[in-house]
């Protein structure tokens, strides 16, 4: 999943990317919008998201971008980074959309069904 490639400039440069389906409720709305992206910025590396059946890659630090994709529950994005700490990146936000974005834990819910 990860690869290591020459960069002009860097003796090298990491990069990764992964797969992953939207399985929250509503998709990426605002709230799960804006904790994806925030986890993104933590990090050094270049962040972009494309939408299943989509060449287009999003800025994955943008809310703009990722709310303006529309992307809804059962939809599958690709994560792709470069740079310092790509890997590390890829793992967080892949793990973040699996986990609901961490929702089901705020509400108090393991199995996300509301209270």
């Amino acid at each position: 999943m990860a690869d290591i490639a020459p960069s002009i400039g860097r003796p090298s440069a990491h990069r990764c990317q992964a797969e992953v389906e939207v399985t929250h409720g509503v998709g990426l709305h605002a709230r799960p919008s804006v904790a994806f992206t925030r986890l993104a910025k933590t990090f050094p590396c270049t962040i972009e998201v494309a939408v299943d059946g989509s060449g287009e890659w999003l800025n994955g630090k943008s809310i703009v971008k990722i709310i303006g994709a529309r992307i809804r529950r059962g939809t599958k994005i690709r994560i792709r980074a470069e740079g310092a700490r790509a890997e590390e990146a890829i793992a967080a936000l892949s793990g973040l959309v699996r986990r609901n974005f961490d929702e089901d834990r705020k509400a108090g819910r393991a199995d996300g069904r509301p209270s």
